[in-house]
C-alpha cells in the first residue's frame, strides 16, 4: 500500500465524442495519470479511441463498462484492439450493475453475479491467451462457453500484452473477488476512509490470499468528493452540491451499510423517506458537516494536496478528482504535481 509515496491521479472525460480530445489532451497537459469514461449515455469504449489518438501518457480506463450487458468475447476483441492502438495504455474497468437495468434496459440475462463475474473474467483472459500465444480456445464454464476460434476470427498479434482488468465493487463479496482475479478495484465515491480502511481493504487481502498475490500487484482506484474553491464562499457553494450528491448515494439502499458502520443508519432511512417524495434540496440539508467531512476532502485549493495525500495514504493508489471552473490552471497544475509526490513550486 502506498505509505506518503505519490498518488496517480485521474480524471473523467466526457464520452460524447466532440468532447474526447480537447478534455484527455487537458487531462494530459496538467500531468494526469490516466482518464476514465463511464458508461451512462454513451458507449464507454468509443471514446477511448480517441484518447489514445490525441494522447501519449495517459493510462485509458472504463469507470465503468457494463459487464453483463456483453459477454467476454465481445470485450475481448474491444479490448485487444485498445491495447494495441493505444500501446499497452487500456485498463478495462467492469462493473456488474443492478438486475432491473440488466434485465430491462439491456435484455440480457441476470444470476449470480459474483460467479458470473469471475467467469467472465476468466473467459475473456483464455480468449487473449489464445489469441498471444496460438493456445487452442476451450473454455466452459456456467454462464459463458468460447470454444471456437479459428485463423479468419484471430485478430493480429501486438506486443503490448493483456489490457489491465480493474472490478468495480461495493459489497463484500465483489470486493473480495476483485482481490482475486482483477488488477485493480475501482472502489466507490460513497466510501469512508473507515470503510476503506475496516471493510473494503480485508476484503480485498482476502481475495488476494486466495489467489496467492500480492499487494504490489494490485490498484486500489476511487473517486474522491472534493470541496474546494479560492475563498469561502466557492467552498461553501461546492459544499451544497456535493451535500446533494452524498445525499442521493445515502438515500440507496444498497449503501446504507456505509452509514452504518458510522452509527448513521437513521439518516439512510431519512433520506430514503424523501427521495421517494421527490423532495431533493431537502435531502442534501440532512448532509451536516460530520458527515461531509467523511466523505469528501473539503479544504481550500491551497491546502487541498496535503488533505487529499492523508485521507488516501495507506488505502488508495489512484484518485480521480475534477476541479472547479474557477480554479487557475497554475494552480490545477501545482496541486496535481504535489498529489503525485512532487515538491511545492
Amino acid at each position: 500500500m502506498l505509505s506518503g509515496a505519490g498518488l496517480k491521479v485521474d480524471g473523467a472525460v466526457s464520452s460524447q465524442l466532440a468532447n474526447v480530445v480537447g478534455a484527455a489532451s487537458t487531462l494530459q497537459r496538467r500531468g494526469y495519470d490516466g482518464c476514465w469514461t463511464a458508461e451512462v449515455a454513451h458507449d464507454p469504449f468509443l471514446p477511448l479511441t480517441l484518447a489514445a489518438e490525441h494522447t501519449e501518457t495517459l493510462d485509458l480506463g472504463t469507470s465503468i463498462a457494463v459487464a453483463f450487458a456483453r459477454n467476454p468475447m465481445t470485450v475481448a476483441n474491444i479490448g485487444w484492439d485498445l491495447q494495441d492502438y493505444s500501446r499497452g495504455r487500456l485498463i478495462i474497468g467492469l462493473g456488474s450493475q443492478i438486475k432491473p437495468h440488466i434485465e430491462k434496459r439491456f435484455s440480457m440475462p441476470w444470476s449470480r453475479p459474483v460467479r458470473r463475474m469471475h467467469e467472465f473474467i476468466s473467459a475473456m483472459r483464455e480468449i487473449w491467451a489464445c489469441w498471444a500465444d496460438g493456445t487452442r480456445l476451450q473454455f466452459e464454464g456456467d454462464f459463458y462457453t468460447h470454444k471456437l476460434m479459428t485463423p479468419m476470427f484471430t485478430p493480429e498479434p501486438h506486443d503490448y500484452g493483456m489490457p489491465k482488468v480493474f472490478l468495480a465493487a461495493v459489497g463484500e463479496a465483489m470486493t473480495e473477488l476483485a482481490g482475486e482475479v482483477a488488477d485493480g478495484v475501482l472502489a466507490h465515491a460513497f466510501t469512508t476512509k473507515r470503510y476503506f480502511a475496516d471493510v473494503t481493504i480485508p476484503a480485498l487481502q482476502r481475495g488476494m490470499a486466495r489467489s496467492g498475490r500480492q499487494r504490489s500487484d494490485f490498484q486500489v482506484s476511487c473517486p474522491i468528493f472534493v470541496v474546494t474553491g479560492n475563498d469561502e464562499d466557492e467552498l461553501a457553494a461546492a459544499a451544497v452540491a456535493t451535500r446533494k450528491q452524498i445525499a442521493f448515494y445515502g438515500s440507496t439502499p444498497a449503501y446504507r451499510k456505509v452509514l452504518d458502520l458510522h452509527g448513521w443508519g437513521d439518516l439512510h432511512t431519512e433520506l430514503h423517506r424523501l427521495s421517494l417524495a421527490g423532495q431533493w434540496d431537502a435531502m442534501g440539508m440532512l448532509i451536516d458537516d460530520e458527515v461531509l467531512e467523511a466523505f469528501a476532502v473539503v479544504a481550500p485549493i491551497q491546502e487541498l494536496a496535503a488533505k487529499m495525500r492523508a485521507r488516501c495514504d495507506g488505502l488508495i493508489d489512484r484518485v480521480l478528482i475534477g476541479f472547479p471552473a474557477s480554479v487557475a490552471e497554475e494552480t490545477v497544475l501545482q496541486v496535481v504535481r504535489e498529489l503525485r509526490g512532487g515538491p511545492p513550486a
